[in-house]
């Protein structure tokens, strides 16, 4: 379908728009301003907002070997898989992208 379409695209000259998602550790690497915008934008009450905002902003690892552990790393990207809701978050943050991609003018 996506082959089809580029083909067509090229053998009568029209212009195409494509935006390739690369969701390899997808949920590892959104943004944690990017699901503050999210729910800002779809209306979260202000308690769920600032509930999740303190449960991002305590996000911290460490590694640790048989004779070493290395300082605390504050992170600021990355959801946690397994959490219950994670998905949701997740789908809130791609929609926004995606609403973000479509009111982009063409060049």
């Amino acid at each position: 379908m996506i082959w089809d379409t580029i083909q067509r695209a090229k053998s009568e000259k029209l212009n195409l728009d494509v935006v390739w998602l690369d969701l390899a550790n997808a949920y590892g690497s959104v943004p944690h301003e990017m699901i503050q915008l999210a729910l800002r934008k779809y209306h979260i009450p202000e308690v769920i907002q600032v509930m999740l905002d303190d449960y991002f902003s305590g996000f911290r690892m460490r590694f640790s070997t048989n004779d070493y552990t290395t300082n605390w790393i504050n992170l600021e990207v990355g959801i946690a898989m397994g959490c219950t809701i994670s998905p949701i978050l997740f789908v809130m943050a791609m929609e926004v992208i995606s609403q973000k991609a479509v009111q982009v003018p063409p060049i």
